[in-house]
């Protein structure tokens, strides 16, 4: 995925809420969109050297999306429209091995209760895929997902565990938007709702998959697949 026009680079100073924060640029301070609810804690730090994206549209409040983090180490894309748009574009090419007999997508698909990223169809049968973006990825490279409790998340796998008894072929894919990781766990610390869900969908056949990313000032590209530990992470809670 590439940008489409060049990024611009500022210091972060404070998140207003989950949707905008403060930047300096070109030495005074810039309100910008934040493209991504999560807590993102570990990124968003005063001083932070972040990258926005212009935008053209005159309807806006702001005139930027902040788009990519550089920390001291990676790069990290925590724009959450992202992997939709990586995943898209794999599917396009057959970059995922596991859905390249799908020649059918149907992005955006509504079953159930629920709004799934894509159905992919074929002669055979139907799939549904839920796409999860993460940005955290703890030292020793265990990738964990989500970083804020995420009921509309869990609600999601769950019903992807009834469709997989409905007879569909279904997925959650957890594309990892830096190029530290090397596990993907649930963040059960964070939400042991969602890891619990996102194992009991594994014991009933959802496929559970994690990509990394190779991430630039140019783009955002697909490098390879994850292993997955459910467990990694998994704690007890009293």
């Amino acid at each position: 995925m590439r940008f489409n026009q060049p990024l611009v680079e500022a210091e972060f100073l404070e998140r207003e809420n989950r949707f905008a924060a403060k930047v300096i640029l070109d030495g005074g301070q810039e309100r910008v969109h934040v493209p991504n609810t999560g807590r993102m804690r570990e990124l968003l730090l005063p001083g932070a050297v972040v990258l926005l994206l212009g935008s053209d549209n005159p309807d806006r409040r702001t005139r930027y999306d902040l788009v990519l983090v550089e920390t001291p180490d990676v790069s990290v894309s925590v724009d959450s429209r992202v992997p939709n748009a990586i995943i898209s574009e794999a599917l396009a090419t057959g970059a995922i091995p596991e859905f390249s007999d799908y020649d059918n997508v149907r992005p955006e698909y509504t079953w159930g209760d629920s709004r799934f990223d894509f159905l992919l169809e074929n002669d055979d049968g139907k799939a549904l895929v839920e796409v999860k973006g993460c940005t955290l990825v703890r030292e020793d490279g265990l990738a964990l997902f989500p970083d804020a409790p995420t009921e509309r998340g869990t609600r999601h796998v769950r019903e992807l565990t009834r469709a997989t008894r409905e007879g569909f072929d279904t997925y959650v894919v957890v594309i990892v938007q830096r190029s530290d990781g090397r596990v993907f766990a649930p963040n059960d610390r964070t939400d042991r709702a969602f890891g619990d869900a996102l194992r009991e969908a594994r014991d009933a056949g959802v496929g559970v998959m994690a990509w990394g990313t190779r991430v630039t000032r140019e783009g955002v590209d697909l490098t390879g697949p994850l292993d997955v530990d459910l467990e990694a992470a998994l704690e007890v809670v009293s």
